[in-house]
C-alpha cells in the first residue's frame, strides 16, 4: 500500500466518522483482482479453473467503534452509508459488506460496530471480480479485528455466501478462492466441486498475458448469469437421473449428455462445460511444458465456445478477440461473467503498445468506445498491510 492511499483511507476515517467513544487501532487489508487463463463459468459445474491474483487491488482501512453500528465509506464513490441493521441497501457497493457480516454472524461469529472506508483500481465491471475483492478483504478484515478462528478457504466461502445469498449473484468459488489463497507469481488449479487445489508457476519466457478492457460494462445479477447457472443446475438434475455417478455437470460425458433430455440451451451449456474440461487439462499441460502456442490455441477455443455455447460473449468482445486473431497473437479469449468486460490476451513480449494502438483506433470507430490496455503482473491473494 502506497503512503498517498493509507493517508487517504485514514483521513476519511477521521474526517467522515469523527465521533466514536472507544476507537480501536486503524489497521490496513487489501485484497485482489483476479484473472482466469482457463475454465469459465465452470466453478459452479464442478469443474477445473485455473485463476491467479493480479496486481490491481481494492484497499480498506478498519477500527472498531464502540457503538455497535456500521460505517462504512467508499473512496470511489464518495460515499458514506451508516446502519444499525443489515437490510439490503439501495448503494450497490455497501451490500457487499452487509452480506459478508450477514454470512458471519450466521456462523456466530463475533462482529460489533466497526468503521471502514476503501478504495482501489481494480476497474470495475471489467470481469476482474472488483466486488470479490471486496467481499474477502473485508471478511479477512473483520476476521483479524475480531479474533476469528478462521482459515483463509472458510473466509472464501463466507463471501461466495455473501454474494449468492444477499447481493443476489449466484456465482460460484473460484474469484473468492483465489483472491483469498493467492501466492505471488502463481496460479492455482482448483477442483470447484472438491476444493482441493494447488499452486502452478505462470512461466513463459518471451511471451506476455495483457487485457483489453472493452468498455462493456456488465452488472452480473442484472445479465443473464444467473440464468446460466439455471441451465447448467437444470443439465446436471437431468444427467444425474440417468447416472447417480454424475453429481457435478464436470464429470458428465458427452455420450450421458446426448441421451439425457436437454434443451437445446441445456446441451449447448453442457456442450461447453465438457469442452472446457479438456482445455483447462490442456493449458495446465501446455504451461508445464512452456509450450505458448498451444496455451493460446485453447484460449481461441475457450472464447468461441462461450460465445456460441455458452452465449455469455457480446458483439464488441467478440470483435476484439477476432481482430487479434487477424494479427496472428497466440491466443484471446473473453474473461470473466460475459456480456462485456476484458479479453485475455496471450502474445509474444514486445508487440502489445503497436497492436493496442491499431486496435484502438478500429475499435472506436466501429463501437464509439474507447478500449483500454491493462498490463498486469500476478500477485498474491488478501493480506494485512504494514
Amino acid at each position: 500500500m502506497t503512503l498517498s492511499v493509507r493517508e487517504n483511507l485514514s483521513s476519511s476515517l477521521s474526517e467522515i466518522f469523527p465521533d466514536a467513544p472507544t476507537f480501536g487501532p486503524t489497521r490496513f487489508f487489501s485484497a485482489p483482482g483476479r484473472v482466469n487463463i482457463i475454465g469459465e463459468h465452470v466453478d459452479y459445474a464442478g469443474g477445473l479453473v485455473f485463476p491467479a491474483a493480479i496486481d490491481f487491488r481494492t484497499h480498506f482501512a478498519i477500527r472498531t467503534n464502540g457503538l455497535g453500528t456500521f460505517r462504512l465509506y467508499s473512496l470511489d464513490f464518495q460515499s458514506e452509508f451508516v446502519t444499525n441493521d443489515l437490510n439490503y441497501s439501495e448503494k450497490p457497493w455497501a451490500n457487499y459488506i452487509l452480506g459478508v457480516i450477514l454470512e458471519a454472524l450466521k456462523l456466530d461469529l463475533r462482529v460489533e460496530g466497526f468503521d471502514l472506508a476503501f478504495t482501489g483500481n481494480i476497474p470495475q465491471g471489467a470481469g476482474l471480480s472488483s466486488s470479490a475483492a471486496v467481499e474477502v478483504g473485508t471478511a479477512y478484515a473483520l476476521s483479524k479485528i475480531f479474533n476469528w478462528d478462521i482459515t483463509k478457504e472458510k473466509i472464501a466461502l463466507l463471501a461466495q455466501a455473501a454474494e449468492n445469498h444477499f447481493v443476489g449473484v449466484n456465482c460460484g468459488i473460484m474469484d473468492q478462492f483465489v483472491i483469498a489463497v493467492a501466492k505471488p507469481s502463481s496460479c492455482i488449479s482448483l477442483n470447484t466441486e472438491s476444493l482441493e487445489y494447488s499452486y502452478h508457476s505462470l512461466d513463459l519466457p518471451g511471451y506476455e498475458f495483457y487485457l483489453i478492457d472493452s468498455n462493456v460494462k456488465h452488472s452480473l445479477k442484472e445479465s443473464e448469469y444467473n440464468d446460466r447457472r439455471k441451465e447448467v443446475e437444470s443439465a446436471t438434475s437431468k444427467c444425474n437421473k440417468l447416472s447417480t455417478e454424475v453429481r457435478t455437470l464436470s464429470q458428465a460425458d458427452f455420450s450421458l449428455i446426448e441421451k439425457a433430455g436437454l434443451t437445446p440451451s441445456e446441451f449447448k451449456r453442457a456442450t461447453h462445460i465438457l469442452g472446457e474440461r479438456s482445455r483447462a487439462q490442456n493449458v495446465i499441460r501446455s504451461l508445464k511444458d512452456k509450450n505458448a502456442e498451444k496455451v493460446g490455441e485453447e484460449l481461441f477455443s475457450c472464447h468461441e465456445s462461450l460465445s456460441k455455447n455458452f452465449q455469455v460473449s457480446c458483439e464488441e468482445t467478440d470483435y476484439i478477440v477476432e481482430w487479434f486473431r487477424s494479427e496472428n497473437v497466440l491466443g484471446a479469449r473473453m474473461i470473466g461473467g460475459g456480456f462485456g468486460g476484458c479479453v485475455l490476451v496471450l502474445d509474444k513480449e514486445g508487440r502489445s503498445s503497436d497492436l493496442f494502438s491499431k486496435l484502438e483506433k478500429e475499435y472506436f470507430q466501429k463501437f464509439g468506445l474507447n478500449a483500454k490496455i491493462y498490463k498486469f503482473s500476478i500477485s498474491e491473494g488478501v493480506r494485512e498491510d504494514s
